[in-house]
């Protein structure tokens, strides 16, 4: 569940007002080196306060201060040995980046649009900048100790950092994106974990509400967690493939994250091609209806999962990808046929039908002829013959057997080859 501000509280449960902060403590480099460990805890205790930038009411003299302080500790953890030695540092340091970064999100109007509207930035950035950044210090320290850290960065935390994806600002979520790639290289015991909640984010989000925002970025992530799977594929990882991935496809926001969804699909391809059976039936079965844009999206990811197929597998699938293929070349809308013609510019394509030319040529040349006769459209009729004549130089005689036409190269196209065309079965398209 996301926890948002309902719009009427100026300031969200949790969050610090700043009175108590404590005055200004020098800086590190001022003190002796005795006092700087001290010193370095006090002030990322301090940082522990949290403000909103929305009420007037805050002091935004201790806000500077805060913000000064971030800097500074930043800085010296990533320029100083010996810090990370001393196992309370990774006790406070959970404790600052929970007070800060876990947190009711601002108030977003439930009739957003990402596409039509400026991007919402929220106005504390300039302090939850520099916590990442210390974040990215801790874990990347060369005295950084997993085996004293994991005590503190533990499921709990680990779990409430992958629901903070649902953060509405880009620039927070890219930053979530970089901790959790080195947390997930540091801690092996938290890989499963982190597993299990993208998991349960996913099917929270199908199945629940599709308003998390950073759906994206966690499957950017998870990308980078397939291509360390090992062959063959644990019974787990497939599952999550079949139950998670792939309904992933029917979601309605399917175009704000579409491309690294088919990125950790063709993942899986590779891993191991006999998932492509699986894969290509799960696209086929939320293949969209009414949908032009999301048509168009899904011939796209099909075309680049056959480039992903190796040619044994394509002839297994081959019969029900043409189907679908061919009701897309002879799809009312241009822009759908437009797209589907387009899979002839790809020679790897090509080169799949020339090798199963005589079981894919009774599929596609029929509604290839009518389309380019019939056709609404006139750039696609000029299409549809540009194709019909890239097949007809693939395999000259067979061409001219399913049409019932000669052999010899032809200028036009005669009339009885469309009506030859027209009687072809159509059951072969269903």
């Amino acid at each position: 569940m996301i926890l948002r501000s309902t719009g009427n509280d100026q300031a969200p449960r949790g969050s610090v007002d700043g009175s108590n902060f404590p005055k200004q403590l020098p800086k590190l480099t001022l003190v002796r080196p005795s006092e700087r460990l001290e010193l370095f805890a006090r002030k990322l205790h301090a940082c522990c306060t949290t403000y909103t930038f929305l009420s007037q009411d805050e002091d935004e003299q201790a806000r500077d201060i805060k913000l000064s302080y971030l800097q500074e500790i930043s800085e010296y953890i990533g320029t100083t040995r010996g810090v990370l030695t001393h196992e309370p540092i990774y006790a406070l340091t959970v404790v600052m980046l929970s007070k800060n970064i876990f947190r009711t999100f601002p108030y977003k109007k439930p009739d957003y649009d990402p596409d039509e509207e400026d991007a919402i930035m929220y106005p504390s950035w300039p302090h939850l900048e520099v916590v990442y950044q210390y974040f990215l210090q801790v874990l990347e320290a060369a005295d950084f100790q997993p085996s004293v850290a994991k005590k503190y960065f533990d499921s709990k935390f680990v779990a409430k950092l992958l629901r903070a994806f649902a953060s509405d600002d880009y620039r927070e979520r890219a930053m979530l994106k970089s901790v959790l790639h080195k947390i997930y290289g540091k801690f092996l015991g938290l890989r499963a974990v982190i597993r299990k909640e993208i998991c349960f984010i996913f099917l929270s989000y199908l199945y629940e509400d599709q308003d998390f925002t950073g759906i994206a970025e966690i499957l950017e992530i998870l990308g980078s967690i397939i291509t360390g799977f090992v062959c063959p594929l644990k019974p787990e990882h497939l599952m999550f493939l079949n139950k998670v991935l792939i309904p992933l496809h029917s979601s309605r926001n399917l175009t704000y994250f579409q491309p690294q969804l088919v990125y950790c699909i063709v993942q899986f391809m590779e891993k191991d091609s006999s998932t492509a059976k699986k894969i290509f039936s799960g696209l086929l079965r939320f293949w969209p209806k009414q949908s032009t844009a999301k048509e168009v999206m899904y011939l796209g990811e099909m075309e680049e999962l056959i480039d992903a197929l190796q040619p044994s597998d394509f002839a297994k699938l081959q019969t029900s990808l043409l189907q679908q293929l061919a009701r897309c070349v002879e799809n009312e809308h241009f822009q759908v046929a437009e797209r589907a013609l387009f899979f002839w510019d790809n020679e790897y394509f090509l080169s799949l039908l020339e090798v199963n030319a005589s079981q894919c040529y009774p599929i596609i040349l029929g509604c290839l002829m009518r389309t380019s006769h019939q056709h609404w459209n006139d750039s696609i009729q000029d299409l549809a013959r540009a194709v019909l004549k890239t097949l007809e130089e693939i395999n000259r005689p067979l061409y001219a057997s399913i049409l019932g036409v000669s052999s010899k190269p032809s200028r036009t196209f005669a009339k009885k080859m469309w009506h030859k065309a027209g009687k072809i079965s159509i059951t072969k398209l269903r």
